[in-house]
């Protein structure tokens, strides 16, 4: 694959370590190189989850702006951004979008977009020391890949109007407080904690891990469509050789007599 990314498929997990130094700038060449990436994974069906991680001191460090600042000196910063911006939306979309569940370890700093890389997961474990948030406001900018949509419906119009508006930068503890991502653990430990966050997902039935990863999506969709898909879906899994052998295997295990009690 290309240099910015190295891939390793083992365990039912796709690792995709972030490379390009120093610190995963996102051009407009990253994204093309991120979607290519995302095509090869999709041709495979030996991977359930997807680790994402980096190999630089940051995890992402957000827009390459050496390229969006030649864009203006050019004079044609707006069409120019806002091409850039709609296709790295699109690839983002097709991240969020996977089946298969998504872990991003930040072990270091994840600004504007590649916290919004992030939100694109399903789980997000953050190093204690790592700096997270979004501070193009603070640039004239805006959170323009999907930041503004994925951190409001994440964390509530309340929190997304404080680390937006503000161009507030939180580290690891103070974003699993306020539900940016769903762990905090101290640097040295991440990788560990990480691995085994996705050996113990990776374990679990794909086709169950599949129709839940769909519904979570579906809750916002409107009063009644989650609970219809929970009933047609949920019930087909019933069918699936995972769930019968799973299911059959705890009934095993309840119908076993209790041990004695020594005297």
């Amino acid at each position: 694959m290309s240099a910015m990314f190295e891939t390793h498929v083992a365990d039912r997990i796709a690792t995709v370590t972030l490379c390009r130094a120093p610190v995963n700038a996102l051009s407009e060449e990253w994204g093309e190189a991120f979607g290519a990436l995302l095509d090869q994974l999709g041709a495979r069906d030996d991977w359930t989850v997807l680790h994402l991680r980096s190999s630089q001191k940051v995890f992402a460090a957000g827009a390459d702006l050496a390229q969006i600042d030649g864009w203006a000196s050019e004079g044609r910063a707006g069409p120019r951004l806002a091409l850039y911006i709609e296709r790295l939306q699109a690839v983002f979309a097709r991240l969020a979008s996977l089946p298969q569940v998504t872990l991003a370890e930040l072990g270091g700093a994840a600004l504007g977009g590649g916290l919004e890389l992030a939100l694109c997961c399903d789980l997000r474990l953050a190093a204690h020391e790592a700096r997270l948030g979004l501070p193009e406001v603070g640039l004239g900018l805006i959170p323009g890949l999907g930041g503004t949509q994925r951190l409001t419906r994440l964390v509530g119009a309340g929190i997304a109007s404080r680390l937006i508006l503000g161009a507030e930068l939180l580290d690891g503890t103070a974003a699993k407080e306020l539900g940016l991502v769903q762990w905090a653990v101290p640097r040295a430990a991440i990788g560990d904690e990480a691995a085994q966050l996705a050996r113990r997902v990776a374990a679990l039935p794909p086709p169950a891990l599949r129709v839940a990863k769909q519904l979570i999506a579906a809750a916002g969709a409107s009063a009644t469509t989650g609970y219809a898909l929970e009933r047609e879906l949920g019930g087909a899994l019933l069918e699936t050789p995972q769930a019968r052998e799973r299911i059959a295997a705890f009934l095993q295990r309840s119908a076993r007599p209790a041990p004695t009690p020594s005297p």
